[in-house]
């Protein structure tokens, strides 16, 4: 054990371990489930935080193993240490730096071949590992048979099969992750020269390193920046030397040393699970095969797009939720028993209009504030959310990111940008935090920009489908004009923006059937954590509101929003639908909602103001995300463009609209 209290010394950013325990990192691609595993770990007394000097952050728990406490890490996904985005390189930095005294390799037991290579990446980093083979039961429902014994013996680790979602396996792993503690892999035994490379190589680092130098030594030969720029500050006299000899290794391998790595690993990868890996083909397999071609081809899976959407946000989202429950919850439950009751009784206890309207009344925090987020908001992002996480659940989103890929590309975007798209319909705010996943500045910048223009948030998106529900025609035209704004806007600042064309890699998940417990979590949680941020800003609205009308503010700013209003072709009255836009996209859109259920608006005027208040400025909690990811200049840039931008475009639907006769 004295090499791990070497490492420890070495790697400052990651702070002691806790007393008595260890540390454990779960290290591994995107959906292999490492969330899951760290939550049956650790249960719910978990802290999330921005890992030192990036945006980019690490759950952390604690856990126990045989009475004794843990810290388990949960690093966002990574494909290997040769990093290419923000989330990879901080999983990196975790493995590199030698923060973790086990790490914990999850992988997707149906893809052992694809991922083990990162297994032995790790193995070169000489840190104890423990290899977790999670989904087993999807793998032998596949009619996949791993044999764990002897591919334990290859790899001098432990393996273990695990199902971490119901927490099958978890105790076996916790008893490998301590006995682990104590050992190192195997180092991997490379030929056709990449071995040799990389080992003269790992003997000219002279320097002491968090982990083994043949991880730094493998990361050099392939021409990683920011691992050469790690070496000449540990290395000093001694890293020119060190830099030099990785050129002329690579030089000497004959091709590119990233290709010639690469294809020795899995080569290696291959003969390890010679005789541990075996498939017996079922018709089960056979048809989730095909079910997933199905939906990555455009011919099929676009049918099948417009379908999940038609059933999924049309009836489910939009009648149901913006429509049923919301008739029952704001029309009934509201309008006829609570607000009356209200204003009954503050009129009976308050002698003062001017404080009885803070409460009650057009703006009052309760019929107002309260009205909108528990009557109109809740109820639409209930649905919402609980259509998505069934989505989500069922591994259809990536199979999306395939289909949407050839699309994306004319935008200056490539597939995995649907990812943070799909999640802007739930919450921009959160989208946006997510476009760090993407690999270069020009589509994070390109994403947040289309984010905060044409992607409305869950409440949002359910009330203008709910508003639009009993308007085919109106509901077509704002369609067709979010669509072609983000055609638009997309092509052109692709154009524009500076920077290469991103390169698309994704990891399918299985096609499932959505666990009902897992939707249900999931839905909670998220509607659980959107309730309790919007609740108070909803509130702080109306209390802002109420002092505008109070001191005359209110209709000052009505009054100027007036002529913008009117030569869109709408009433005065919108003016404040607008205004409340400007404290969050869905508060101006229930208001919409308020004035389309009275009947003050014709279906020209609805579309109109629909398709503006769409493309209206980002909320402030969005904002607040665009200023911390893309910087101050940026955010501000965006919302100086969108915001004439939907005005002008609300302006030329009018005059279409009024030249159509509608």
């Amino acid at each position: 054990m004295a090499s791990r209290a070497a490492c420890h010394g070495t790697a400052a950013e990651g702070g002691p371990a806790p007393a008595g325990g260890l540390r454990v990192a779960l290290v591994g691609s995107p959906n292999v489930g490492k969330s899951a595993l760290f939550n049956r770990l650790t249960g719910r007394y978990v802290t999330v935080s921005n890992y030192p000097g990036t945006s980019v952050e690490v759950t952390r728990g604690t856990g126990r193993i045989a009475g004794a406490a843990i810290e388990v890490l949960d690093t966002p996904g990574m494909y290997s240490l040769l990093s290419t985005t923000e989330e990879e390189r901080v999983a990196r930095r975790i493995v590199l730096e030698g923060e973790a005294d086990v790490l914990v390799h999850v992988v997707d037991t149906k893809n052992l071949p694809r991922m083990l290579s990162l297994t032995l990446q790790l193995a070169e980093a000489g840190r104890p590992l423990v290899l977790a083979l999670n989904m087993a039961d999807e793998a032998e429902r596949l009619g996949l048979r791993v044999d764990s014994a002897l591919l334990a013996e290859r790899l001098g680790v432990e393996v273990v099969p695990l199902v971490a979602i119901r927490g099958v396996g978890v105790p076996e792993l916790l008893a490998a992750v301590a006995r682990a503690a104590e050992h190192r892999p195997h180092p991997p035994a490379y030929r056709d020269g990449v071995g040799a490379a990389i080992g003269a190589l790992r003997e000219r680092l002279a320097a002491v390193y968090p982990v083994d130098p043949a991880a730094y030594a493998a990361l050099l030969l392939q021409g990683d920046t920011e691992v050469a720029a790690r070496v000449r500050a540990l290395e000093g006299e001694n890293a020119a030397e060190a830099l030099r000899s990785a050129v002329v290794a690579g030089e000497a391998l004959g091709a590119p040393p990233v290709y010639r790595v690469a294809v020795e690993r899995q080569r290696v990868a291959d003969d390890l699970l010679r005789g541990v890996l075996r498939s017996e083909s079922e018709p089960g397999r056979r048809r989730v095969d095909a079910l997933g071609r199905l939906l990555t081809n455009p011919w099929t899976g676009t049918p099948v797009l417009l379908a999940v959407l038609y059933f999924g946000l049309y009836q489910f989202v939009g009648r149901f939720g913006a429509g049923t429950m919301v008739n029952w919850l704001e029309g009934t439950l509201f309008e006829r028993w609570i607000n009356p009751w209200l204003n009954g009784a503050f009129a009976a206890v308050v002698p003062w209009a001017w404080l009885r309207d803070l409460f009650v009344g057009e703006y009052g925090v309760l019929t107002l504030g309260v009205r909108y987020a528990v009557a109109i908001v809740l109820p639409i992002v209930g649905s919402f959310f609980l259509f998505f996480s069934a989505l989500e659940d069922s591994g259809y989103f990536p199979r999306l990111a395939l289909l949407v890929d050839r699309v994306f590309k004319r935008l200056g975007l490539s597939g995995r940008a649907v990812i943070p798209m799909i999640l802007g319909f739930a919450c921009d705010t959160m989208a946006t935090m997510v476009t760090r996943t993407l690999e270069t500045k020009r589509e994070r910048v390109l994403t947040t920009l289309l984010l905060a223009l044409a992607i409305p948030c869950s409440a949002q998106l359910g009330l203008i489908i709910g508003i639009m529900a009993a308007r085919p025609a109106a509901m077509a035209v704002w369609t067709v004009m979010l669509v072609l704004t983000l055609l638009l806007v997309g092509a052109i600042s692709a154009r524009v923006l500076p920077g290469e064309a991103p390169a698309f890699h994704m990891e399918l998940p299985p096609l499932r059937v959505p666990r009902a417990s897992n939707i249900l979590v999931k839905t909670y949680t998220r509607v659980h954590w959107y309730f309790m941020e919007v609740l108070p800003l909803f509130l702080f609205a109306s209390v802002l509101m109420w002092a505008g009308k109070l001191t005359g503010a209110f209709d000052l700013v009505v009054r100027a929003l007036s002529p913008v209003v009117a030569a869109l072709g709408l009433p005065r009255a919108t003016a404040s639908v607008f205004l409340f836009g400007f404290f969050r996209r869905d508060y101006g859109a229930a208001g919409l909602y308020d004035m389309t259920r009275h009947g003050l608006l014709t279906t020209e005027q609805i579309t109109v103001a629909a398709v503006t208040l769409t493309l209206f400025v980002p909320c402030i909690a969005q904002f607040l995300m665009m200023v911390r990811e893309r910087g101050k200049k940026t955010a501000l840039g965006m919302v100086f463009f969108i915001t004439p931008f939907a005005f002008g475009t609300g302006w030329l639907l009018h005059v279409l609209l009024r030249g159509l006769g509608w």
